[in-house]
């Protein structure tokens, strides 16, 4: 299986399938997850990786229904991963990655969300981009609030597996749009709605 760092771009990379059983149970992730700001440099294992990104948008019975719903099944929401080797973008429908950017732009990431240093800090930003027309188009202008929803249920798949997978995650809302699209490198119809660094907890074995 090849790895991120040896991926060039517009290359695709085929992500192990997730585990689904744990010893830890929902309601003990529920309890033990808080939101962590200092994490180690640790890159994640394309094993943690892929845990994270099926509990955010895989597939759990084809041909498309997810592990996070969508009103309607609109699935509107886009996912990024962002780490050392560059911006991946996660395909479902293939349960792969294709790089989309070359080089490391966490810091570039933590600069366009106000500068907060974390971002930077963490081996990995799993980021969500909306494309509301998908949405919009069968409920009109309510459906901005139902893309809302959508990525609420998707974070929290990704805060409750990190827990699982014994890494820290958080929430970050605070960024400039605009900047975020560019630092993606988003295609103009998405728009950049929640990132959330992840990663092993500094003082943790």
């Amino acid at each position: 299986m090849k790895s991120l760092a040896a991926a060039h771009v517009g290359e695709s990379i085929a992500l192990p399938r997730p585990a689904i059983t744990s010893q830890m149970t929902v309601a003990q992730a529920i309890e033990q997850r808080r939101s962590c700001r200092d994490y180690r440099e640790d890159p994640l294992t394309l094993e943690q990786a892929s845990g994270l990104l099926w509990a955010a948008q895989g597939i759990t019975r084809p041909p498309y229904l997810r592990a996070a719903p969508s009103a309607g099944a609109c699935y509107p929401l886009q996912t990024y991963l962002i780490v050392a080797e560059g911006i991946f973008r996660f395909v479902p429908q293939e349960y792969a990655l294709v790089k989309i950017v070359d080089g490391d732009r966490r810091a570039r990431l933590a600069q366009a969300a106000g500068g907060q240093g974390f971002v930077a800090q963490a081996p990995a930003t799993i980021a969500f981009a909306a494309i509301y027309e998908r949405t919009t188009r069968r409920y009109g202008d309510r459906g901005f609030r139902y893309v809302y929803m959508d990525v609420g249920a998707a974070a929290e798949n990704v805060h409750l597996q990190a827990e699982a997978l014994g890494l820290g995650s958080v929430s970050v809302g605070a960024f400039h749009d605009d900047v975020v699209a560019k630092v993606l490198d988003l295609p103009r119809e998405e728009a950049p709605v929640y990132l959330i660094p992840v990663g092993k907890r500094a003082g943790e074995p």
